[in-house]
């Protein structure tokens, strides 16, 4: 078998452009006729076992190349060798053992044969060949996306085994020389035809399923299908590349190339661009006298011959002769009868043979015709490559022109930059006729100083005032000197930097010129150009050159001119310093003199601040200790008055320091300026010490943390402030204090008094006892009008519901009626017993001044009150949503135990004044019994009513199957681990809630944030030290009762 072409049987290719063209019969003979070994699997070639000393066999890579081409052609020869798959496997190894010759390249033959066959037993609808439409691609995926991304994964695996052949083939060839020409290059290039061909297969399938993937899920689940495409698209454009300059396939096939970037998959409409690698296989060139109609010939010859032999053996040689020669046998003549016969067997015999030729003309008229289709594919193929390199091509050119006309752009730029020079130069001239204007004018003030010589000398500040014009105009020559000086060089410098880059641009625009005039010599006109071109360029840089001639000459002039008028100004300077001399040495005197009375004055000034500043340090010192001095601890007063107090002195101190940081900069930038700091200092020692007082004072009425808090920022900021004091004592720290530091200090004790500040309504005391009865009235008000809505919800269940429904609406709605009749009992019987209160403790004094003047329990009542009522409405909503199908029966629990618990909150709130013998306070006990009653009707009547809807709704098992059940099961699982998810998430942000919940009420109502004190919504502080345990005593039993508890930190565990 040649290695270039696959087998052939009866004058047909076994493969032809990957199709299959052998019946089952010829399979078979074809498997049966290659040798076997004992340790060779049947079927397989014997060459793959190596030889009887182990050393590589040049036939066994031909021979797997033959297992190959069969497993592509026939699906019942990978289902035959399936069985032979470990027997493969050991073969690898043995030959992977070989280093030297065949033996890598059989290993990694036999490694992707096991690949094939493993890829095709897993994806069964993938023919052999692996060609296949994009609708039988989607079926092999049956449309669902796990299969896809499965396939993808086997098809990169699959084409990963076909480029390590790839790779191993041409890493065993000498590139050097031209190996494809020989036998043993022809041995190893020969299987590739074949790879070739199931790659471009495999890219294009990945390809499309990569776009599919993408269409259906996120990108970055997709990033290591991506990574591995873009590594197996580098490998196999570039194999495709070498594959193709290669003479050996030039001639036997037509290799596809990849374009020049992979597709992009994060854009969809980027498919649409995507072209299929189309591998072309010319068809060999046949005749009529060609094989297939010689095989043809010979087999109707041999079953001719096959049937007469047959005839022979049963009738006899002398019978087969003449099979209708009757007369021999009884006598007789012919007759016209067997003339007939005769005639019609000699017709029929013609027939035949026209019928034959006829057969074989058509064959080979398919023949001619699959060979012109293949020689028109292959010029057409021809064709787009030269259109291909046609437009390149005239991209090329269309390039250059582009460049030329940048070039003749920056010829333009560069004639125009000649202009601006010459404009230039001649502003340098104008700007040289005025710095000699300028000069002479100099020179002309020069000589009026001269004269006034003698009045300097008696007028010391005039002198000065001279001295610093001349030194001024002095300084202005040079600099102007400097400037020409400096213009002139860059001048000159610009000039032969233009000439350079025009040199450059010259020479590099003949290079150019040479390029084109060799790629386009049939444009004359262009060579014109450029030929006018260049010699406008030479005028150019001619007159540049003359330019720059003429610019050098003048600079020479200008030297000239500036040396002498350096020599006539030094000789000016040295007769101006003589005179200047003995003017310097009067004002050094004078100068002496003022700086040591400056000095002297400097430091009596910072003495007194020095005085000043220790005496404030000092005054600080003596309030930090005071800190710490039992008899100050005893110091207490009301725990109302110490925040405000000391949010005052806070405040003055921050203003203070403001001041203070003010006058320390001026002294700063003036030392004289020292009276404005010294009163700064003194009220800063004041107020920081009353600052220090102030703030432990108030520690010792406030709870543990805060207190521990403010006194260690009040000593803080002490040491900040006796910091400063001592920096502003020392010369050398002066400069570097800053009382920042005590600002920030102030600051935060200003923060810690504003929380320890009471919090309550912002209502006026006067207030408080009106805004009870509308609270109270309010809350009356939304329970009758609950009361109202639940009826009227009942009385629409009754006439549009029925059957469970109904029933199971009646008895929620019936529990919370009844749960609205003992809530209006309840707070009936809290309004008797808060007036019974009022007229008990008022004495001589109005309902209106007892609120006031027990403003937190008047505060902690409108709280609950107005929790009661918002509890009402929100129960109804509830209640409205369940009936109508909208809600959920845990909602209506919640909000019967949260309205449960906000009733013993008013409960606990009446208690907490109320004598223990009275009788509306037993009614109040009873009535928040009666509560509690009907929130446990509510809970059970909505809990049987959910049971019912859940067993109405229970799941009809009788019509579902196996597989059914099966998947309901699996749903049934991911939604339990959902909602566990959930529920956990869910708990997180109600425990947020309640946090924020009482942090807000506390800030609302006075909590103590410490969470030391149980957190209920009334007011401690006016309440006697019987009467506050005895209503926190009442609140918790009361919140126990209704289902509600207390954390030690302070958080209800009221929706547990």
């Amino acid at each position: 078998m040649h290695p270039g072409h696959a087998p052939r049987e009866g004058g047909t290719d076994l493969l032809v452009g990957g199709e299959p063209a052998a019946t089952v019969g010829q399979r078979c003979a074809l498997l049966e006729v290659l040798p076997r070994l004992p340790q060779t699997p049947p079927g397989w070639p014997r060459e793959l076992a190596g030889s009887k000393y182990g050393t590589p066999c040049p036939g066994a890579l031909p021979a797997a190349h033959a297992a190959y081409l069969f497993s592509s052609s026939f699906l019942q020869v990978l289902k035959d060798s399936m069985r032979y798959k470990n027997e493969l496997s050991d073969m690898s190894r043995m030959w992977g053992h070989l280093s030297e010759g065949y033996g890598q390249l059989c290993s990694i033959y036999l490694k992707l044969l096991r690949t094939k066959m493993e890829f095709h037993t897993k994806n069964p609808r993938f023919p052999g060949n692996l060609q296949m439409s994009d609708r039988q691609l989607d079926e092999a995926g049956e449309n669902d996306v796990n299969n896809f991304f499965q396939l993808t994964v086997e098809m990169f695996d699959y084409l990963e085994c076909e480029l390590n052949l790839f790779q191993m083939v041409f890493s065993s060839l000498d590139m050097s020389r031209s190996v494809s020409v020989t036998a043993a290059g022809q041995c190893r290039l020969a299987p590739l035809i074949q790879v070739i061909l199931d790659c471009s297969h495999l890219y294009d399938y990945t390809v499309k399923l990569l776009f599919k993937l993408h269409s259906c899920l996120p990108a970055d689940t997709l990033q290591g299908h991506r990574d591995r495409f873009l590594e197996q698209f580098r490998k196999l454009k570039d194999l495709f590349y070498r594959s193709s300059n290669l003479q050996y396939f030039k001639r036997l096939i037509q290799i596809p190339q990849l374009p020049e970037n992979p597709p992009n998959f994060l854009r969809a409409s980027a498919l649409s661009e995507h072209i299929s690698p189309v591998v072309v296989i010319p068809a060999e060139a046949s005749s009529p006298d060609s094989e297939p109609i010689t095989d043809l010939v010979e087999m109707d010859t041999a079953s001719q011959s096959l049937f007469d032999n047959k005839f022979d053996d049963i009738f006899g040689s002398s019978f087969s002769s003449d099979p209708f020669n009757f007369n021999s046998q009884n006598g007789m003549n012919k007759d016209d009868k067997d003339r007939l016969i005769e005639q019609l067997y000699g017709e029929i015999a013609a027939l035949k043979e026209e019928l034959e030729n006829f057969k074989a003309e058509s064959a080979r008229g398919a023949v001619q015709l699959r060979g012109r289709a293949s020689e028109l594919e292959a010029e057409l193929a021809e064709q787009r490559h030269l259109k291909q390199q046609a437009q390149d091509e005239s991209e090329f050119l269309r390039a250059e022109l582009e460049e030329l006309k940048k070039q003749r752009e920056d010829t333009e730029k560069a004639q125009r930059s000649l202009t601006e020079i010459e404009r230039r130069a001649q502003a340098n001239e104008q700007r040289y006729s005025k710095l000699k204007e300028k000069y002479s004018e100099l020179v002309q003030s020069h000589a009026d100083l001269l004269r006034k010589n003698a009045e300097v000398t008696k007028q010391v500040t005039a002198a000065r005032q001279a001295q610093g014009d001349v030194e001024r105009e002095k300084k202005e020559l040079e600099d102007s000197f400097q400037r020409v000086s400096e213009q002139a060089q860059r001048k000159s410098q610009e000039q032969a930097e233009v000439l350079d880059t025009l040199k450059r641009e010259l020479a590099a625009s003949r290079q150019e010129l040479q390029v084109l005039q060799g790629t386009l010599e049939s444009s004359t006109q262009v060579g014109a150009e450029q030929s006018t071109r260049i010699a406008g360029l030479e005028q150019e840089r001619d007159s540049l050159s003359q330019a720059a001639e003429r610019h050098g000459e003048e600079m020479a002039a200008l030297r000239a001119e500036l040396q002498q008028l350096q020599d006539t100004l030094s000789r000016e300077q040295e007769s101006s310093k003589m005179e200047l001399e003995t003017l310097q040495t009067q004002l050094r005197d004078k100068e002496s003199g003022e700086q040591a009375l400056r000095q002297r004055l400097a430091e009596e000034q910072f003495a007194l601040l020095q005085g000043t500043a220790r005496e404030a340090e000092r005054m600080v010192q003596d309030a930090l200790s005071r800190l710490e001095d039992p008899a100050h601890i005893g110091c207490t007063g009301s725990a109302g008055e110490f925040p405000d107090c000391l949010l005052s002195r806070t405040l003055a101190a921050s203003e203070c320091v403001e001041r203070l940081r003010d006058a320390h900069g001026k002294y700063l930038s003036n030392r004289a300026a020292v009276g404005s700091l010294l009163p700064c200092l003194a009220l800063f020692a004041h107020l920081v010490s009353d600052t220090l007082l102030q703030g432990s004072a108030t520690s010792h009425v406030a709870p543990m943390e805060p207190a521990d808090r403010l006194l260690e920022m009040c000593k803080q900021c002490g040491s900040e402030a006796v910091s400063y004091l001592s920096a502003l004592q020392d010369p050398g720290t002066v400069e570097g204090a800053n009382c920042s530091l005590v600002m920030t200090c102030l600051g935060r004790i200003s923060a810690i008094g504003e929380e320890l500040r009471p919090k309550g309504l912002d209502i006026k005391q006067e207030e408080l006892g009106d805004l009870v009865d509308k609270e109270m009235a309010a809350t009356a008000a939304a329970i009758e009008t609950a009361a109202a809505r639940i009826e009227e919800m009942l009385s629409k269940a009754r006439a549009g519901d029925t059957g469970v429904k109904l029933e199971v609406n009646e008895r929620i709605l019936g529990s919370c009626t009844g749960l609205m009749q003992a809530i209006h009992v309840l707070v009936l019987a809290s309004k008797d017993l808060q007036r019974e209160i009022v007229e008990s403790g008022r004495g001589a004094a109005s309902p209106k001044e007892f609120y006031a003047k027990n403003s937190r329990w008047t505060e902690g009542l409108i709280s609950a009150s107005k929790a009661v009522g918002w509890g009402a409405t929100v129960m109804v909503d509830a209640a409205d949503l369940v009936v109508q199908g909208k809600g959920t029966f845990e909602e209506l629990m919640v909000c019967s135990r949260e309205i449960a618990a906000s009733t013993a909150q008013l409960v606990a709130a009446s208690k907490v004044k109320a004598d223990k013998d009275s009788a509306n306070l037993c009614k109040l006990q009873q009535a928040s019994r009666g509560v509690n009653q009907a929130t446990a009707g509510v809970v059970a009547s909505t809990k049987a009513g959910k049971s019912q809807v859940e067993e109405k709704d229970s799941m009809d098992f009788s019509s579902m199957t196996l597989t059914q059940i099966k998947r309901q099961e699996m749903d049934s699982q991911v939604r339990v681990l959902e909602l566990e998810n959930q529920l956990q998430k869910e708990r997180q942000k109600l425990g947020e809630l309640r946090k924020k919940h009482y942090e807000l009420a506390g800030v609302a109502e006075g909590w103590e944030e410490d969470g030391e004190w149980i957190p209920v919504l009334l007011r401690l502080g006016s309440c006697s030290g019987k009467e506050r345990g005895r209503m926190g005593k009442t609140c918790l039993q009361s919140r126990q009762r209704a289902g509600m508890g207390f954390t030690p930190a302070g958080t209800s565990r009221a929706q547990g």
